[in-house]
Parts: structure tokens; C-alpha cells; sequence
């Protein structure tokens, strides 16, 4: 629940009226100088004992029980509720006054309840998940949650019923010590919704409610949003007893393939990004019988494991792609920049929709041997066109409304809108020509997210007078960018604007496509590993048994032209070879200008082997995020 801010509680202290609070409880009062006196309701009052101050909106017990206070502490007495509960009765019954000057409030009515005391268990889990879902459209923490994690939509708010507890549930029920309070307590305890102490289970979390096909609540899951959290305080927590139910099972109708997350808030992510063939386990160690038999009743045929690119991700998908391949199901493992789950890449790596389609087209088999014919790599369509140029010829959506006759598993991409535009492509810059014309570009290697093609590009054009070229750096997405660039750049070429516009939609279309092989490369795994010979397996153990190991790094380092400095030598020699181990060392070298140290990373990198090496020159905090494991 949201903190009670002092400017809210003094307003209510000024505005509601304690006399007529004290009135509206039989209280009769009768002046006594700039006081009100009259008997104190809270004992067995025989002599006025209770003394009212309007001036200060204060009262005060001068009798048995010694009681007094603000209005909030009269409704704490009165009706036997904690302090934040008799605010929000406050609170709900004392607007913003238009006027100054204590408000004539004489009664503080109940809270209406949450739920219906006699609906049956099922229907009262899903009056809970209907306040939940009113509550998080109410509070601002929350959204600003969903917004953070790229889930602030109203759409998967409204499908998934997406709530918020925030401890109000209980306040519009009666009192537990009363006989209808206990009740319909002990109910929502046995549900799971309190906890033995009172307390809601579910408080200070996003709730996500997950359904069974008759539409009730069977699940519910529940994020802990609330900062600095000690540690020790569990962030995920789910109904007491077995998990139940399969999130989104309704959408294993629709279609012949589904994405497996590991969590819900990784699920949702999927589906606010377009890709709606979407459920998730409950965590790494529970994808149940539930979730197996779902799949084998809807005919599923291909499953794309989208767990977390971590140590636990990965031996969970090990063992569930096993006990789906024994279903007679094909498995694909989605592959993550290592350590990031689907939500944090989506996040980074934006938009979303195009970034998870890329993970998605390159997910890779699980199965034994090759996959079959009609289970090859699922290709999931790119973005749609929204702001941005993209493709003119995207592949049709994966999952639409089912066609009348199911079509094959790997559709076929359908033909190109434009002939294939030929480049000269190196490390620097990337050629592209069109007749006469030839496209300069460089830069585009920068460009590793879908949101942005800036580059560096020269136009130019040899006529009877010469060669006129148009130089500029531009966004090649900016419509503006690109109307600023086509002008100049057909006056310097003696050409058609027209000419150059459509010149820039080939280069756009061409860039693209060799931007996302470039954003492929980085998310493929590796080159196949290195296998040794025989006879270079018996030399290299030969090498590790010599009995002065260490002198011979320092002679080989020596032949590569480093002479000299052999303790920093073999420190940067062992420090590089530590890579195998599961805590590898680093080595920070620093000296004065022109001391040797490229000429000490060099000779040590020499002896490394190519396949295990990455040497920069430079490098950027951002691009660490790039270089994904």
C-alpha cells in the first residue's frame, strides 16, 4: 500500500469533524465553555467524561479509559481497526473540501466488501483476482512497474487480468473478531489469499491470475514490486500447495507451435511484443504433468524453450526438451545473450517484437540428429511496418486466426519485392552500386539494435564533367533525414530526385539485411570447437609434462620478440590460460606511455589460440552488452 503522506493525514484531521462523529454514535454532547462534554462511549461511563475541543478537532477521555486523539484515533476506537484501515475509511468518505474549515462528516461508513461471503470457493478466488485487477489500474506504483518492464499495456492487462495487492483487501470485510469476519476469513486463508498471521499472501506484488478452460482461477502468481527488499524476503510467490493450470492454454488451440518461458513476466513479454503462442512453467523445477498433457491434448507439435540464458536455464531446458523429445515433440532451445532472461533482452535490444522474432527464426534443435522436414527452424515474421521503413515483403504472422485448411509447419518466404541489390561488403564499409550511381556506407557495424540505421553515406556519380558525390551522416529510418540527404545529393550527381529517393530505399532495404546477419552472428553460437590430431594430442601432453614448463613459456615468449619483463610475462601467460577454469583471472596492465604493454598483450595473445581470442582496440561500456556470451 502506497505511504500515507502527512499533507494527506492532516487533511483529514482538519476536515472531518469529531463531534459529529461522536453524534453519530449516540453521543449525546452538551456545551461546556468552548467544549463539548458528554458520556465516553469506549467504557461504562456513568459522569461525562468525554471532553471534545472543536477549535483543535481533538477529543479526550477524562475517564476510565483514558482514550483520546484525532479523528483517526476516534474510528481506530470505534471500530476496531488498525490505523491505516481507519485513513482509507477516512479517506473514501472525505473528498478534497472545496472550501476551508472542518467538514460536517457524521458517519464513517464500512468499506464495501471485495467479495461475496456466500460465493463458492471458486467464484470468491475470482472476486480476490477482480479486486486485484481493479486495485493495480488505481495505483501508480504499479503501472509504473509495468511500464519498467515493458508490460504497461492495456490489452495483456485486461486479457490476463493483471492486479495489485496492496493490503486493502480485508478492510471492507467485518472484523475477525466477529463470527461473519472469522468465516470469510478462514475461507480466503484456506484459499491461500491470507496467511495464518492475518496478513495478505499476495501484498505488495503484481498478480497474475492464471485461468483453467472453464475460466476459473486455479493459480496465481505473484511479483514482489516494492524496492530494497531485504534479502531473505522470497520476490516470487505462488498459491500454497501444487501449481495448477497452464497460463494462456486457450492459444494451444491456435496453433501447431508454442513458446515455453520459464516465468510468467518473460511470457507476457512475449506477448505484448506480438508473439501470443506463448505459456510458462512456474520456475526452472516445475514444468508439470498439466503443462505435458496440455500440449499432447492440443496436438502441439514444436516447442521453443525460452528459459533464461543461465546455468539454471539451461540444464532446466536440457530436461524438459527430454521429456517433451519422449512425447514425440520437436524442441528448440531459444539462445539469449548469456545470463538474460527473454524480458531484460527485450528490454535492451529494442523493439522488442523485432529482437525476439530474431532469437526466435535462430532457435536451435534439441532433437537427436536433424530436425524432420516439417519441424525445421520455426521462421517467425519481423516487424511490421510502424514509423520506421522496414522490409516491403514481411512472412506472414505465425499465429492469426486459424485458416480454413492448416498451413505447413516452415512456410516458405515469400518471393522478394525487389531484386537482390549486389554489395561489396568489408570490415569498413559497405558498397553498394546502381548504374551509374555508387552508395558509400560506413558505420553500419555501430548499428546493433532494430531501432536505428545511422550511418555514414557518399553518393556519387561520375559524368562528362566528373564526379559529383554528396557526403552526410544520417538515420536512414528519418524520413526527414532522408529528404534533407536526396536533394543535395541529386544536384552534386546532375540526377532525378526522384532517382536518389528510390536509390535510398534499395540501400535501406540492403542495410537492413545485412544488419540483422551482423546481429545473427551475434547471437549464434560459436564456431565448432577445435579437435586435435593424434599426433598433436601427443605433443602438446608432452609439453605439459616437461619438468620446466614455465621456462619454456619464457623462451617461447622470448622468440616472439618480448624480452625481458619475465614476471609480468607469465603472469599475463597464466592469467590468459586461467580461461578454462569456472573463475578465471584478469590481468589490469598499466605503465607510462610507450613502456611496451601492446607489445605485452600482443606476444602473450600470440600464443593463444585464434578460435578462443577477441582482441579491441577500443572499447565503449555499451558494447560490452553486444558481445552477448
Amino acid at each position: 500500500m502506497a505511504r500515507i503522506s502527512e499533507a494527506e493525514l492532516s487533511r483529514l484531521k482538519r476536515e472531518v469533524s469529531v463531534q459529529r462523529l461522536a453524534e453519530a454514535r449516540g453521543v449525546k454532547l452538551k456545551r461546556h465553555g468552548k467544549d463539548w462534554l458528554g458520556l465516553c462511549p469506549f467504557h461504562d461511563d456513568k459522569e461525562p467524561s468525554l471532553v471534545i475541543s472543536p477549535k483543535k478537532n481533538l477529543w479526550h477521555c477524562l475517564g476510565a479509559c483514558d482514550a483520546g486523539g484525532s479523528v483517526v484515533d476516534w474510528v481506530m476506537k470505534a471500530e476496531g481497526v488498525s490505523f491505516r484501515h481507519a485513513v482509507e475509511l477516512l479517506r473514501r468518505d472525505a473528498p478534497l473540501a472545496s472550501e476551508g474549515g472542518v467538514r460536517k462528516v457524521s458517519t464513517v461508513p464500512k468499506l464495501s466488501a471485495a467479495v461475496e461471503f456466500e460465493a463458492e470457493d471458486s467464484e470468491l478466488l475470482g472476486q480476490v483476482i477482480d479486486y486485484y485487477h481493479q486495485t493495480l489500474k488505481e495505483e501508480p506504483k504499479a503501472l509504473a512497474y509495468l511500464a519498467e518492464r515493458g508490460l504497461h499495456h492495456s490489452e495483456v492487462v485486461e486479457r490476463f487480468q493483471l492486479g495489485f495487492a496492496n493490503r486493502t483487501l480485508g478492510y471492507g470485510l467485518p472484523e475477525k473478531n466477529r463470527k461473519a469476519g472469522a468465516e470469510i476469513r478462514g475461507r480466503l486463508r484456506r484459499l491461500g489469499i491470507f496467511r495464518a498471521s492475518g496478513h495478505e499472501h499476495f501484498n505488495g506484488c503484481l498478480v497474475v491470475p492464471v485461468f483453467d478452460e472453464a475460466g476459473q482461477v486455479v493459480e496465481i502468481y505473484g511479483r514482489k514490486i516494492t524496492p530494497g527488499l531485504k534479502p531473505d524476503i522470497p520476490r516470487h510467490l505462488y498459491l500454497p500447495g501444487p501449481h495448477r493450470g497452464v497460463f494462456n492454454e486457450a492459444v494451444l488451440a491456435e496453433s501447431k507451435e508454442v513458446i515455453l518461458c520459464e516465468s510468467l513476466i518473460d511470457a507476457l513479454t512475449f506477448w505484448c511484443a506480438g508473439y501470443h503462442h506463448v505459456t510458462a512453467s512456474y520456475g526452472t523445477a516445475d514444468f508439470t504433468d498439466e503443462h505435458l498433457a496440455a500440449f499432447e491434448r492440443h496436438q502441439v507439435e514444436r516447442v521453443l524453450i525460452a528459459y533464461d540464458r543461465d546455468e539454471a536455464g539451461e540444464k532446466a531446458a536440457k530436461k524438459v526438451a527430454a521429456r517433451l523429445t519422449a512425447a514425440g515433440l520437436g524442441c528448440y532451445r531459444v539462445l539469449f545473450p548469456r545470463g538474460m532472461d527473454a524480458n531484460e533482452y527485450a528490454l535492451k535490444v529494442e523493439p522488442a517484437r523485432q529482437s525476439l522474432g530474431l532469437v526466435l527464426r535462430n532457435a536451435s534443435w534439441m532433437g537427436e540428429g536433424e530436425p524432420p522436414a516439417r519441424s525445421a527452424k520455426p521462421e517467425i515474421p519481423p516487424a511490421t511496418k510502424e514509423k520506421k521503413a522496414r522490409r516491403q515483403s514481411p512472412l506472414p504472422p505465425l499465429v492469426a486466426s486459424p485458416p480454413a485448411e492448416p498451413p505447413p509447419s516452415t512456410p516458405a518466404p515469400p518471393a522478394p519485392a525487389t531484386p537482390t541489390v549486389p554489395a561489396e561488403v568489408s570490415d569498413q564499409e559497405v558498397v553498394i552500386r546502381l548504374g551509374d550511381r555508387r552508395y558509400r556506407v560506413r558505420g553500419l557495424a555501430k548499428n546493433m539494435s532494430y531501432d536505428t540505421l545511422r550511418v555514414n553515406l557518399l553518393a556519387g556519380r561520375s559524368g562528362p564533367e566528373g564526379e559529383g558525390f554528396h557526403v552526410d551522416t544520417l538515420d536512414l529510418y528519418s524520413a526527414r533525414q532522408r529528404a534533407a540527404f536526396v536533394k543535395p545529393a541529386a544536384e552534386e550527381m546532375q540526377i532525378e530526385a526522384r532517382i536518389v529517393k528510390a536509390d535510398l530505399g534499395k540501400v535501406l532495404l540492403k542495410l537492413e539485411e545485412l544488419q540483422e546477419e551482423q546481429i545473427r552472428r551475434e547471437l549464434e553460437p560459436g564456431d565448432e570447437p577445435v579437435v586435435l590430431t593424434a599426433q598433436e594430442r601427443t605433443e602438446a601432453l608432452a609439453l605439459l609434462e616437461e619438468p620446466d614448463l614455465l621456462g619454456r613459456i619464457l623462451e617461447d615468449l622470448s622468440l616472439c620478440g618480448l624480452v625481458g619483463e619475465e614476471v609480468n610475462k607469465l603472469t599475463s601467460y597464466l592469467a590468459s590460460v586461467s580461461r578454462k577454469l569456472d573463475a578465471p583471472l584478469a590481468v589490469l596492465i598499466q605503465s607510462s606511455s610507450a613502456a611496451g604493454k601492446s607489445s605485452l598483450m600482443d606476444a602473450v595473445l600470440a600464443l593463444m589460440p585464434p578460435e578462443e581470442r577477441v582482441q579491441y582496440s577500443a572499447m565503449t561500456g555499451q558494447s560490452l552488452f553486444y558481445m552477448g556470451e
